[in-house]
């Protein structure tokens, strides 16, 4: 985890020390915080309450694929003895008649009958099942070489989600014409349609960390849940590494996969992750969006990351609350936080120092920064005394205070949020709960001892205040209410 300046227990202020690998405790009060993924989090999480007994755990669906276990398992047991991972082998069983059981037992591995129909119930099945620190899904057929699992395995760290690709350079596929070709179509229209800069999205072959899986609500019962597990998984800020790898024909038997069924399957699976990459629920959602082929979005978004930047340049110790994805996080040294961890886990790339928080309680001691920037966030949490009170606290005594938030007093605003929520409903209009005017937002500022040296407009309609907070470290209270900086507060 890395040094953020100022750091401290949201309840009492008090310093914070490691208590364990991962975790904080507060030498004050005693409160625990955990770590996840090197982001310290002062938000309530469920704690995943399956145990890990071994390194990965190993899952192989199958149906009827007696003669070709018969060969995969020991071969498998002998790449995970050579490089010595601990481990289970599990077999999911969708109902086989051919023996599939005794060959199973014979290589001491653990058989599951399938709970849920299909390709898809066979992984969740696993899924549901596996104790591993990682896990490794391959075919049962022989066109997963399981030799090729030290290559998976050494490229662990590097991500969450490993993929075996045919399709990246140096990867191969021996399938016969028409398949390939319906594979490559697929991956072209899933990558393109839903903004997936991966080559290889419908490949078996992967290795996962439990912890993203277990992160993750599925539904897919089909092969399309391949698919769905990398969007969810993307959309969650999980990250994604390919390694080429040769796909070879099976071994014996015959593909358990329909076409009829795969075409509609995928088609309604499209359908439900175009809605999720093009929501706020998206953990690219605002990086995506400065890059946006809509013209409107791209220029909002770089807008407003140029209205903030400039306003923030000079500035030593900067706090981005509600950072998101967006790239102003990647815009200088500065410390992020957000109350939604996946999408901090996104923002890791540019790393800079995170925060899992809430901007009612800051985990920060007093005057920490001479700078916060507050974009897009105070429309989103009702309207309440603490969140300025906490925003001004962890600022030193005149420094600058960087606010944006959609201005309802104006029409094209209000206009085009109507707009907005017809046409992109998962979208940022159906957050917005709290409607500030300029009018009555600037004086409810000043009540509170602020001065305002400039407001700018990204499209005329959202307002971006540059604040400074009182020199005194004796600040009054205000002499407005909150609601007084409502847009109807008249």
């Amino acid at each position: 985890m890395q040094t953020i300046p100022g750091l401290a227990c949201p309840a009492c202020r008090g310093d914070l020390r490691p208590d364990s690998e991962t975790g904080l405790g507060c030498t004050a009060c005693q409160r625990s915080y955990p770590v996840f993924e090197d982001i310290p989090s002062f938000i309530p999480s469920p704690v995943p309450d399956r145990s890990t007994l071994c390194q990965l755990t190993v899952l192989v669906p199958a149906l009827n694929e007696a003669a070709n276990l018969q060969e995969l398992l020991p071969s498998i047991r002998r790449e995970l003895q050579s490089l010595g991972i601990d481990h289970e082998l599990l077999v999911v069983d969708g109902g086989s008649t051919d023996g599939t059981a005794d060959v199973v037992a014979r290589h001491d591995a653990v058989l599951l009958p399938q709970a849920m129909p299909g390709y898809g119930g066979a992984l969740r099945t696993g899924f549901e099942r596996a104790r591993g620190e990682f896990v490794l899904t391959l075919d049962a057929d022989g066109s997963h070489d399981p030799t090729f699992l030290r290559q998976m395995w050494a490229a662990r760290s590097a991500a969450d989600v490993v993929i075996a690709s045919r399709y990246v350079p140096g990867g191969t596929a021996d399938m016969p014409r028409s398949r390939r070709l319906l594979s490559r179509i697929l991956n072209l229209v899933f990558g393109r349609g839903l903004s997936l800069p991966y080559a290889d999205l419908s490949s078996g072959y992967r290795l996962y960390r439990r912890r993203a899986l277990e992160s993750l609500s599925l539904r897919g019962t089909d092969f399309n849940i391949l698919e769905e597990i990398l969007i969810r998984a993307v959309a969650a800020g999980f990250t994604v590494q390919e390694v080429p790898f040769h796909y070879r024909a099976r071994r014996a038997g015959k593909t358990h996969a329909r076409l009829a069924s795969f075409a509609v399957s995928y088609l309604k699976t499209f359908g439900a992750m175009w809605k999720l990459r093009n929501s706020i629920a998206s953990a690219d959602y605002d990086s995506r969006a400065y890059d946006s082929i809509v013209p409107l979005q791209r220029y909002w978004q770089r807008r407003r990351y140029a209205v903030i930047t400039r306003l923030a340049g000079g500035a030593k110790r900067v706090l981005d609350v509600g950072c998101g994805s967006s790239r102003i996080i990647g815009s200088g040294r500065l410390v992020g936080l957000d109350i939604v961890l996946g999408k901090l886990r996104y923002a890791r790339r540019y790393e800079n120092p995170l925060v899992h928080g809430s901007i009612f309680e800051l985990p920060f001691k007093d005057a920490s920064f001479d700078c916060v920037i507050c974009s897009e966030v105070i429309e989103h949490v009702p309207a309440d005394e603490r969140v300025f009170s906490e925003l001004e606290r962890v600022l030193e005594p005149g420094g600058k205070l960087i606010l944006g938030t959609p201005d309802y007093d104006r029409w094209r605003w209000r206009a085009l949020e109507w707009v907005y929520g017809k046409v992109s409903p998962g979208g940022y209009a159906d957050e917005h709960i709290t409607h500030y005017g300029r009018e009555n937002l600037a004086a409810y500022l000043r009540a509170r001892g602020m001065t305002i040296e400039s407001g700018d407009y990204v499209g005329g309609s959202e307002m971006i205040f540059s604040l400074r907070t009182s020199p005194s470290r004796e600040r009054p209270p205000a002499t407005l209410p909150v609601t007084a900086g409502l847009r109807n507060a008249r």
